[in-house]
């Protein structure tokens, strides 16, 4: 087609007139029946391809220059959220505005587009209108302000409240102010808020901006919903899990103001739509993983307090346990539990009594949380190696285990592994319950070896042997039957078959003769007392507790020399034994015992019951009112240190006084009327330290005299060969002494004494005897 210079300025006046954008204007009264002809021209003259490039270049310069920086220009930062609620609303309408005005000519593009024939894509779109959205979501975007996500923010907040309290105000007076848009409820704007909500989605919808400009912010303020929520219910309560109830609200309030969102107002995605429906479920997918992962962490942060009131906080370690299979969250938990625990438990401020009420509540717990004892194997590595170090240890886990009361746990534990024992045989293992390990389960240790221990058995695994605690239940056993006046045998041999079960009869031989002996004990006594002879040389009775030597825990070398009356006495009770028994006789152990006196001084008259100690000290008294702590010393064959302390329990009584330092006087008739002291408190006024300390050598006395016994064998070492490396030392030990077992930490920590005290020198990890 052949044209004039003429003819193609009117042309090209005609396609102005029908796409006015490329004059950089938007408005046209182009009709249809117009643009038909026009659309005739441009394919006649075969310019349709380059007509409509030039068409997508005017309008993205277009949108680039007029559309995006009046629409950002009202994103700026405010205070207030109802002016960013509406300076986003008033955006959102005036950029939907702006882009409805280029339907018009879209619609004669996308003929024009047509008629081109070359199938190109419109901005990666195949359709025109998509494309036209396409390129206005980028040219929008290509021009993000910085703090553009305030007043969307605002915008959300504001239409969450009300949304979040549209059911709370429906009762309420006039006066009262409205919780979704604080207002008095006469002015309220909820309704209006609601309208602009949905349109403003609406639209946002419309343009395929919604996603690209409110997704992220949406996400954000959502989670911050999510953690206030948390935040709400966890107050520090564990009896009750809140899981469900988070999980309850997620779907009734979130999702459903989150569906509103997506589907303009309704409460239901269009069934036909599954891009809004997939958008909708990814959505819900993200928000619960990060509710379990935000409820999982706060929890985790109180894991130590939840331990400790196991198992009333039960519900809690539930929803933990919920969380953990949502969640990556193990590796955290194990972290924070093992530094809460190193921070919290394992120092010198806490009980040893306390550590193990813990270590057993975190056993209990960890294992409800971690049915495969891999998080308790992780976690509770640093408590047994505090433990193992503690002296007390031993003592506490054995007094516990024999302790009355509902406040014994291992008490309870003993008990329920008799009950556990008992039905051992009707147990099938639960095959088809069987579950792999977790990744981060260490392959050298079986699941079995994990699961099969008990609380018991972890406790005594914490030193590897159960001599140890089986030679510190001797000595507490030793002690009790020692202290107590009125021996209760039957509940100590309860005990005693429940410790056999645990730990087998043939390690506890010993303790059960240790009973015996108290039950002979008895008979012999009351056949001693029926002896005339013996009644008629004794001016008062007595009752010996005979003990096999060999089958007891070594006593306490400790001297007191009683005066001759009670001597003769005991005397005459060896003979009358020896008689009874034969071949047999007695080695007095006369600082043991309890002995009750009478003691009459002016008007006062006390029954008590003392110490040996105590009772040959005021005996003293009786044949000299005035004594001097070296003549005691000379009598009593005790040392000075000790005498002064343990005379403070006469002094405290108001029978004894200081005259002098160190010289004490038996406390007249009348100075004695003037203490008043109640009979009940004179009947439990035995000395504490009587009471306190054990008569026993503890189980860690017993060790150090075992290992004295090598001492020799390494001192002959060293003097034959000079020097040796503590492997070496240990090797020889082994082959010459395999009597005494000595494990080389043990044998390490005994050197170590020997260097300190100056009998051995280390240099370069050998061991020497110093020079002379």
């Amino acid at each position: 087609m052949s044209c004039k210079s003429g003819d193609l300025k009117v042309y090209w006046n005609k396609i102005n007139y029908a796409f006015p954008i490329l004059s950089d204007s938007i408005s046209s009264d182009c009709t249809d029946a117009e643009y038909e002809n026009i659309q005739q021209i441009i394919v006649g003259l075969g310019i349709q391809v380059r007509i409509r490039d030039l068409i997508l270049v005017h309008i993205e310069k277009y949108l680039r220059q007029h559309i995006a920086p009046p629409f950002w220009s009202k994103f700026v930062k405010v205070e207030e959220e109802i002016k960013g609620f509406q300076l986003f609303k008033s955006a959102v309408n005036d950029l939907y505005e702006a882009v409805s005005k280029f339907y018009d000519m879209l619609r004669r593009l996308t003929i024009l587009n047509s008629s081109c024939g070359d199938n190109k894509p419109i901005f990666g779109e195949k359709y025109v209108i998509l494309g036209f959205k396409q390129l206005v979501r980028a040219t929008l975007l290509s021009q993000l302000p910085l703090d553009y996500q305030v007043i969307i923010n605002y915008f959300y907040k504001v239409s969450f409240n009300v949304f979040d309290n549209e059911y709370e105000n429906s009762d309420m007076g006039e006066d009262v102010m409205c919780s979704g848009c604080w207002n008095e409820y006469s002015d309220c704007n909820c309704a209006y808020i609601v309208k602009v909500f949905h349109d403003t989605n609406r639209k946002l919808m419309e343009l395929n901006l919604l996603e690209r400009l409110t997704g992220q912010v949406l996400t954000n303020f959502i989670q911050l919903r999510i953690e206030s929520q948390i935040q709400k219910l966890c107050d520090g309560t564990f009896d009750v899990s809140h899981i469900s109830f988070l999980e309850n609200w997620l779907d009734t309030t979130v999702m459903s103001w989150l569906t509103r969102i997506y589907c303009a107002g309704s409460s239901k995605p269009p069934p036909d739509d599954k891009n809004i429906q997939n958008a909708i479920a990814k959505f819900k997918q993200k928000l619960s993983h990060y509710l379990y992962h935000s409820y999982g962490k706060l929890r985790i942060d109180q894991l130590f307090n939840i331990i400790i009131d196991y198992p009333d906080s039960q519900p809690a370690v539930d929803d933990i346990k919920l969380c953990l299979e949502k969640t990556d969250l193990r590796p955290t938990l194990c972290r924070k539990l093992q530094v809460a625990l190193e921070t919290r438990l394992l120092h010198h401020g806490v009980n040893t009594t306390d550590i193990l009420t813990a270590y057993v509540s975190t056993i209990r717990a960890l294992r409800h949380l971690d049915p495969s004892g891999v998080i308790l194997d992780t976690v509770t590595k640093p408590v047994r190696s505090y433990l193992r170090n503690r002296e007390d240890t031993v003592r506490s886990v054995v007094s516990s285990l024999t302790e009355d009361g509902a406040s014994s746990e291992l008490a309870e534990e003993l008990t329920k592994f008799a009950a556990e024992t008992d039905g051992e045989c009707d147990k099938d293992e639960a095959w088809d319950e069987w579950n792999p390990d977790p990744v981060d389960a260490d392959p050298k240790v079986s699941a079995s070896d994990r699961k099969a221990g008990d609380i018991i058995s972890m406790l005594v695994n914490v030193y590897g042997s159960k001599e140890l605690f089986v030679n510190e239940y001797r000595t507490l056993l030793a002690d009790r039957l020692l202290a107590q006046s009125v021996i209760n045998t039957d509940k100590e041999i309860r005990y005693l078959e429940l410790l056999k079960l645990r730990f087998g009869e043939s390690q506890l031989h010993f303790c059960e003769v240790m009973l015996k002996d108290i039950s002979d004990s008895k008979r012999i006594n009351a056949l001693i007392q029926q002896d005339k002879e013996f009644e008629a040389a004794n001016k008062f009775t007595s009752n010996a507790m005979i003990l096999s030597a060999q089958f007891w825990p070594p006593f306490k070398d400790e001297t007191l020399e009683l005066p001759e009356e009670i001597k003769n006495h005991f005397k005459t009770y060896t003979k009358s034994y020896e008689a009874l028994k034969g071949n047999r006789t007695l080695d007095w152990k006369p600082h043991l015992g309890n002995v009750n006196i009478e003691i009459e001084i002016g008007n006062k008259k006390l029954d008590l019951t003392v110490s040996p100690f105590n009772a040959t000290l005021i005996m003293h008294f009786e044949t000299k009112p005035e004594w001097s702590l070296d003549d005691l010393h000379q009598v009593m064959k005790v040392p000075v240190t000790i005498l002064r302390r343990k005379i403070t329990y006469w002094q405290s009584m108001g029978l004894i006084s200081e005259k002098c330092t160190d010289v004490y006087v038996l406390v007249d008739g009348s100075d004695a009327g003037k203490t008043d002291v109640a009979t009940n408190q004179v009947q439990d006024m035995i000395c504490e330290d009587d009471e306190a300390e054990s008569a026993m050598a503890s189980a860690h006395d017993q060790r150090e005299r075992d290992l004295q016994v090598f001492w020799s064998y390494i001192f002959a070492m060293l003097t034959n060969l000079n020097s040796l490396p503590l492997d070496r030392i240990h090797q020889m030990l082994k082959m010459f002494a395999p009597g005494t077992e000595c494990s080389l930490q043990e044998l390490r920590q005994f050197l170590d004494t020997k260097v300190r005290s100056h009998q051995l020198v280390l240099q370069v990890g050998m061991y020497m005897l110093p020079k002379s």
